[in-house]
């Protein structure tokens, strides 16, 4: 499936090709952004999260963000080493799953009140299936919080992503949002003078 008119298969192949489920093996029980980054996310989630709301927290870790004082009534992650998944103290149930290799939720449509990708959505190689299969589980005029930084694992961030800068990544993601069927596409960003930037693209089902 093409991602985006205009962007060719290439965009989305990765320098190191070997399987994502060999290079995420181990746990890495360490945050990918800085405090003031962390902070930015929390702040994004507890203005966009409904509280008491179903969340999915997909390629989810050991640790999601999510403001502390802030319940929910269910938080369902997905990511891709199960130790991570399993030290999660905000997620009730959580799966495994390569969304690279299969894009398909095994979810119900119309399940969830929200749903989120932190620090991730740079390995995603079909985005636009995985943005399709996120709307498909969403009740209508739910919210899809995308949030990244300018950090990454080079080696497995796709070649488009690389090559973009945090505003274009920001437009870049609201494409795949668009594409995938996402209304009301709105843009958030926390630029320090020190320490990690933090860009947002939210969608609405």
């Amino acid at each position: 499936m093409e991602q985006l008119p205009g962007l060719p298969a290439a965009a989305f192949e990765k320098e190191d090709p070997s399987p994502d489920a060999a290079f995420y093996d181990f746990p890495r029980f360490v945050t990918h952004i800085d405090d003031g980054a962390i902070a930015a996310v929390t702040s994004i989630y507890r203005d966009v999260l409904p509280a008491g709301g179903s969340i999915l927290d997909l390629m989810s870790s050991w640790v999601s963000h999510f403001p502390d004082d802030v319940a929910y009534r269910e938080v369902v992650g997905l990511g891709m080493n199960e130790a991570e998944l399993a030290r999660n103290p905000r997620l009730k149930h959580w799966f495994v799953q390569d969304l690279n290799i299969d894009p398909i939720l095994p979810l119900d449509t119309q399940a969830f009140d929200a749903a989120c990708i932190c620090v991730s959505i740079q390995y995603l190689q079909r985005p636009v299936e995985v943005f399709r299969e996120i709307h498909r589980v969403l009740r209508p005029g739910a919210p899809f919080v995308v949030t990244f930084s300018n950090r990454c694992f080079p080696t497995k961030a796709v070649a488009i992503w690389q090559r973009l800068g945090g505003p274009d990544q920001q437009r870049l993601v609201g494409a795949y949002l668009q594409k995938a069927g996402f209304a009301a596409v709105a843009e958030r960003e926390s630029t320090p003078p020190f320490g990690d930037p933090l860009w947002a693209a939210i969608g609405r089902a």
